[in-house]
């Protein structure tokens, strides 16, 4: 997997953690997909890219984004993906390996829910893709492989299978353990769970886990909590 990172504002509600900077590193890919342009002048940074159908930016801030050097990619309004999709392939083909995606949750559920969504995508397999939100960060987990997380003790992580019941689950550090069990879909049972000391860990077998991590705001995230 590529060790290079794009960082990607979609057009949902910003929220940020106490405290908390959005500083990209050297190297990084700062992508704006389309609306989440917005978030990048509120904070003054400068997106490499925008990309979508630019319903939701002004003229003028299309000007002051290609004055400060952005890339400006425009696709018709009458297209199948959307703005965070089409940002996504973007990152991809530009050789990105991990995708840390903020604004991508909001007032509006159906877009969402298609945000989500996106993560299980098998066009995006090959991304390890986070959505921040505050003190929440959201990842996909995949079978077959020993999934990291970090926090505080209190710390809450819960686990939603996708797609169907996720089997083989086998935790560690967390208040209730898991041991070779099944989390079906639809059911709750993951939700919740906590982090007795700063690490925690699972193996998936079979299925997908949707993971969120919630951390306490006595304890501010870091970036890629989730590994």
């Amino acid at each position: 997997m590529s060790t290079r990172r794009a960082i990607i504002f979609a057009n949902g509600q910003l929220h940020l953690s106490t405290g908390a900077a959005i500083q990209p590193a050297p190297g990084d890919l700062l992508i704006a997909a389309d609306g989440g342009a917005r978030h990048c002048l509120a904070l003054g940074l400068a997106p490499h890219l925008v990309i979508g159908d630019f319903d939701s930016l002004e003229p003028q801030q299309l000007q002051v984004l290609q004055a400060a050097g952005a890339e400006l990619i425009r696709h018709p309004q009458h297209k199948d993906e959307t703005d965070l999709e089409l940002a996504l392939s973007e990152a991809l083909r530009r050789g990105a390996g991990q995708v840390l995606i903020y604004g991508a949750l909001g007032a509006r559920w159906d877009m969402t829910l298609a945000n989500l969504f996106l993560m299980a995508h098998p066009a995006y397999r090959a991304l390890d893709i986070r959505l921040i939100d505050g003190l929440q960060e959201i990842c996909l987990l995949q079978p077959g492989q020993q999934h990291h997380f970090y926090g505080q003790p209190r710390d809450t992580l819960s686990l939603l299978p996708l797609c169907g019941p996720a089997r083989g689950i086998t935790t560690f550090g967390l208040e209730y353990p898991l041991n070779d069990g099944t989390l079906e879909f639809g059911s709750p049972r993951g939700v919740s769970n906590v982090f007795l000391e700063e690490h925690a860990s699972l193996t998936l077998q079979e299925g997908l886990l949707v993971c969120i991590l919630i951390h306490s705001p006595t304890h501010p995230s870091k970036e890629s909590n989730c590994k």
